[in-house]
């Protein structure tokens, strides 16, 4: 498991992302809905010390759309991918 640490708004939160609740996160998305399946992974994700602190964090404006973006960044890593036409 892929440890991720981030400081926002000067909270200190661990997460501790894995494929199976990153899956379920893309599974929920809907083209409407992007905050609430958002949060949940969040929730599903970070480190149970840091819960309140999240909490604290997600009342900020853009807070959950900014923390997702910047812990799937570093879970999913680098991907190449090349194109080769035939």
């Amino acid at each position: 498991m892929k440890n991720i640490v981030l400081t926002a708004a000067g909270q200190e939160l661990r997460f501790q992302p894995e494929l199976s609740a990153y899956n379920k996160y893309i599974n929920e998305m809907m083209p409407n809905d992007k905050v609430a399946p958002s949060t949940n992974y969040l929730r599903r994700i970070v480190h149970k010390d840091d819960k309140a602190k999240l909490d604290e964090v997600l009342k900020l404006p853009g807070a959950v759309l900014r923390l997702i973006a910047k812990v799937n960044e570093i879970f999913e890593g680098d991907l190449d991918i090349e194109v080769k036409n035939s």
